[in-house]
């Protein structure tokens, strides 16, 4: 009786669940981007539409992490990028002389103007760069005269409906300079790059994913006290906050379903983070 009595008041054993693998938002970014045409190795493709090869000079303006500049270099092209920051310019200087034994040039400069030659380059990278500039105009004059003739051109800036978004939870910072200044809707960047004189090949708005990512991020700021004072990055770094993380998950979750490649693509039309557009610079035409 006795026994049986010290049974039912022991407590039950204890069960410890596994911890859940953390998901990481660079991650799963990343395979968002493939999904939509990015980082195309076996085609050389930096975005579909926009191939690189070993007779190209790739310029990177604005590299940042130089995702694009080491791309290139694995493509055995050339590579010239910079940046307004020093650190930046200096790190992927680093893994650009480590990765490839072509010449290469990396420049810290404002790129206004760039101390490059006229028709240095046969592609030209400027992803999120735009929406930082007072005077895009002239900054897009000079991105088109550092193209050679026929040289193709991969532009990006943030979309407006993500950044009016944004503007309800982000810190005033991130809307001033040297971060966001200006918002494009997608007839004035046409605009800019066919006012430059660049003939638009391709368009395409992507990135629902870091839309939300950037909300969660600003809610975990908020919710810490802190508000991001200075140059604040489009791509936000490690260590991420759990908010981000879960949210990684769970777009992870939902690629995985059935139809969850339709239904991001369906929500990168409506909410996209960047918009996007491959042009080309025309061939001065004989007799010109």
């Amino acid at each position: 009786m006795i026994r049986r009595l010290l049974e039912k008041l022991r407590p039950a054993p204890v069960v410890v669940a596994a911890p859940e693998t953390r998901v990481s938002p660079r991650d799963i970014g990343l395979y968002d981007a493939l999904l939509d045409g990015w980082f195309l190795g076996d085609s050389g493709e930096l975005l579909k539409g926009f191939a690189i090869t070993a007779d190209d000079t790739l310029l990177d303006v604005g590299c940042g992490e130089g995702v694009a500049t080491l791309f290139a270099i694995r493509q055995g092209a050339s590579v010239i990028f910079t940046d307004s920051e020093h650190d930046k310019v200096r790190e992927l200087a680093r893994q650009v002389t480590a990765q490839s034994d072509r010449a290469n040039l990396g420049l810290v400069s404002n790129s206004l103007p760039l101390p490059l030659a006229d028709g240095c380059a046969s592609k030209v990278v400027c992803m999120e760069v735009l929406e930082h500039i007072d005077q895009p105009e002239p900054f897009m004059a000079e991105l088109v005269r550092m193209g050679r003739p026929g040289a193709q051109y991969l532009l990006s800036v943030p979309s407006p409906v993500g950044e009016h978004l944004q503007k309800g939870i982000a810190p005033a910072s991130y809307f001033q300079s040297p971060n966001h200044v200006q918002i494009f809707t997608p007839e004035r960047f046409a605009a800019l790059v066919e006012d430059a004189g660049l003939v638009i090949e391709h368009r395409q708005a992507t990135g629902f994913f870091w839309v939300m990512g950037m909300i969660f991020f600003w809610a975990s700021e908020r919710a810490a006290g802190r508000d991001l004072g200075g140059a604040v990055r489009d791509r936000i770094q490690a260590p991420y906050p759990p908010l981000m993380e879960s949210w990684a998950k769970t777009w992870q979750d939902l690629l995985a379903q059935p139809d969850g490649l339709a239904i991001k693509q369906m929500l990168d039309r409506f909410m996209p983070k960047s918009q996007v557009i491959i042009a080309r610079k025309p061939h001065v035409q004989e007799g010109a």
